[in-house]
């Protein structure tokens, strides 16, 4: 991989993650309202999102780039789940208040429930830390043996293994306590607070395939039928997602349920953007895929529905509704995070960068 290249991939999360804070930041400031300050929290924690992706970029591309360091191996993992640490006792601070205004409900689930995602992106950070190990993998014939002696300790993969799960099942189950009626708050903060953790823990679920592709791969573990079964897997839950909100916004009879509806939609895009990366992963994984590079596409097309969609929403009077055009800019932002990410794991898997030495 050219060394401009990739300090472009390692910058576009970065970039990305400035965005959604400038945005957040700047509602907080010059809107007012409950809504206005739902919006600007909420983008607020998407930027930790984009940080996490960072760290996965980064901790791929140093090792493509052969300026991988120990150092390296563990400051981009522990940078990024401080970034979920801190966006997750942000998120329960916000619940914690007493008395609670009614904006911090909703925004602290969700500030709560993107921790849980960043938490599943620092594992892929981390199961990330031996990438280069799938290209030697993958040219090993079918059939051959894990690696010996394991890359990653049996406590170490266990633990890699079962965070994300453990992340997705704690959103899952809290958004059903709250569409169950036993969250607290006004009915309408259930609602919005419930669908849009549902969208969270779709992510979260997402991100499972993505972590045991990576890990597997590098283990050297991986089986034939999980070739097929995360990019299914991942399709599907993108497509609950978008399916889920479109009911949604057709059965509203609130401002806010609509706006839950088109968040709903963007999370379903941020699944189908994670669909991705573990397509990618089961392409080139021991065969020739001619159109891998192609999947790079497949986030930016995501990127750009949440954008036209943000678009279209921002055209309302109501401020209900702003706030799912503002979340939807961050969606978008990390939309366009994963596209830096799965470039990188196209340059990495594809051996192109293998070619780019040769010829220089």
């Amino acid at each position: 991989m050219d060394y401009r290249i990739s300090v472009l991939f390692r910058a576009i999360p970065v970039l990305m993650a400035g965005v959604s804070a400038a945005l957040g930041g700047y509602v907080l400031a010059h809107s007012s309202g409950p809504s206005a300050r739902v919006a600007g929290l909420v983008l607020l924690s998407l930027a930790a999102i984009c940080l996490c992706l960072f760290a996965t970029a980064a901790t791929i591309i140093r090792q493509l780039i052969g300026r991988y360091t120990t150092t390296d191996r563990w400051l981009y993992p522990v940078f990024g789940f401080a970034v979920s640490g801190a966006t997750m006792g942000y998120g329960l601070s916000l619940l914690a208040q007493n008395p609670r205004p009614p904006p911090d409900f909703v925004a602290g689930h969700v500030v709560f429930g993107v921790s849980m995602i960043c938490v599943c992106v620092s594992c892929v950070a981390t199961s990330s830390t031996r990438f280069l190990l799938i290209t030697e993998n993958s040219a090993l014939p079918e059939g051959s043996p894990p690696r010996s002696p394991a890359p990653f300790s049996a406590p170490a993969a266990g633990a890699l293994s079962a965070l994300p799960v453990l992340a997705a099942l704690t959103t899952w189950v809290w958004a059903f306590i709250l569409l169950a009626g036993g969250g607290g708050g006004a009915p309408a903060g259930r609602f919005t607070s419930g669908h849009v953790m549902v969208g969270l823990a779709l992510v979260c679920t997402c991100l499972i395939g993505l972590v045991a592709s990576i890990l597997r791969q590098i283990q050297n573990t991986y089986a034939p039928r999980e070739r097929v079964l995360w990019p299914v897997a991942a399709a599907v839950l993108g497509a609950v997602g978008v399916i889920l909100g479109l009911v949604v916004v057709a059965a509203h009879s609130r401002s806010s349920q609509l706006s839950a509806g088109f968040v709903l939609i963007g999370l379903g895009l941020v699944c189908w953007s994670i669909l991705s990366k573990v397509l990618l992963l089961a392409l080139v994984w021991r065969r020739t895929a001619p159109l891998a590079n192609r999947v790079p596409l497949i986030p930016v097309g995501t990127a750009l529905l949440c954008l036209f969609l943000m678009a279209f929403l921002f055209e309302s009077d109501d401020s209900a509704v702003i706030v799912g055009a503002r979340v939807l800019t961050g969606l978008g932002g990390i939309c366009f995070s994963l596209f830096s990410i799965v470039s990188i794991l196209e340059s990495g898997t594809s051996g192109d960068q293998d070619e780019s030495d040769t010829a220089s």
